[in-house]
């Protein structure tokens, strides 16, 4: 939001982002990252960056001064650095300030729809090395993450996940009752809309693995695709690259059963524990 509005006011001055750069005593590249977002801000150069443009409106200056002390300011999440890979960390950010998050799942249960029971046994899969209190980190982390649908202002979460997801017993019999029948429970929510797609569909041609699309109120954030890997994630938001995964995800909502259905097939699945 700040990179945004220091991008619009520069332009609208009629300055270079060299010019810029000569004012805070950097490059042309970081001014680039500055106002992209993707750099921290020091205060001196934001209020050099201001003078530069003529910032008179002495109530917009201290408003843009305390978006760049908040910009510094650590997220709830650094606590768990021990356990926060740093292309993960970015996510996280991403989702806090979403408005709007819509999931596609082929494996499992989205996390911020897992039960702690189900997190840990995910956490686990393939890292039984992995020592207890550094699983507990990981999984209040994922468990924390969730406050976002709970919270006054909650953000709108739309899922669409694979059959297979209800039948994949992680965790064993009971964790997997435990997680359906939290996911019938949530479903109910407001902000939270949940389709299955079913063995009987092809799913949607070009949507191969899972993957998130975050959208933010501030008009000057776009789009965020996200696509995780095993040791690393992919964040695209090119106008192109969205709008194609914005197709993707209409298109699997459509090849997917009704979300009037949903309820129904989770406790049919349930039946089947």
């Amino acid at each position: 939001m700040l990179g945004g509005q220091l991008r619009r006011m520069r332009e609208s001055a009629g300055f270079s982002r060299a010019d810029a750069g000569w004012q805070i005593r950097a490059s042309e590249s970081k001014v680039s990252r500055m106002e992209l977002g993707r750099v921290g801000f020091k205060e001196r150069d934001v209020s050099d960056l201001l003078e530069l443009y003529g910032m008179g409106d002495e109530d917009e200056r201290v408003r843009l001064m305390e978006l760049a002390r908040a910009a510094n300011n650590p997220g709830w999440w650094s606590r768990y650095g021990d356990v926060l890979p740093a292309w993960f960390a970015n996510y996280v950010g991403l989702e806090l300030a979403a408005t709007l998050i819509r999931t596609y799942e082929v494996m499992f249960v989205p996390g911020l729809l897992q039960t702690e029971e189900y997190a840990r046994s995910v956490v686990q899969l393939g890292k039984s090395f992995l020592p207890e209190p550094e699983v507990d980190q990981r999984v209040a982390l994922r468990v924390t993450r969730q406050q976002i649908l709970t919270r006054p202002n909650p953000v709108k979460l739309w899922v669409v996940i694979d059959e297979s997801v209800l039948y994949r017993p992680v965790g064993g019999r009971a964790v997997m009752r435990a997680q359906i029948e939290h996911l019938m429970e949530w479903s109910q929510r407001p902000n939270i809309t949940l389709q299955v797609m079913p063995f009987t569909s092809v799913g949607y041609p070009g949507a191969g693995g899972s993957f998130s699309l975050l959208r933010f109120a501030d008009s000057d954030l776009p789009d965020v695709v996200y696509i995780e890997h095993a040791s690393s994630a992919l964040y695209l938001d090119k106008i192109e690259e969205v709008d194609e995964y914005v197709a993707i995800m209409e298109g699997l909502t459509i090849a997917a059963d009704p979300v009037s259905t949903a309820e129904g097939i989770l406790k049919d699945a349930l039946g089947r524990m």
